[in-house]
């Protein structure tokens, strides 16, 4: 899923690592985004989960282009889009 995926989907993304960890463990989640930029401590956690899972993920390099692309005034370490 790319920056431009993620500005299609809009209507159906969480944004944030929390909300992200909490809608893959109820199995809402049909891919996930995480930026390269963020702290590897918070974006670890949802990359691991992802492969738990079998939820596919991608990296993509900027926080503050990913918040960009969700509409967001701020950067953005992981993103989900819902299925």
């Amino acid at each position: 899923m790319s920056y431009e995926k993620v500005t299609k989907a809009r209507s159906r993304i969480i944004i944030g690592t929390k909300q992200t960890l909490k809608a893959m463990n109820n199995g809402e989640i049909s891919e996930v985004v995480i930026a390269e930029d963020a702290d590897r401590q918070i974006t670890h956690k949802a990359v691991s989960l992802a492969i738990e899972l079998g939820i596919p993920y991608q990296h993509v390099d900027s926080m503050k282009k990913l918040g960009a692309a969700c509409g967001i005034e701020v950067g953005a370490s992981t993103v989900a889009l819902r299925k």
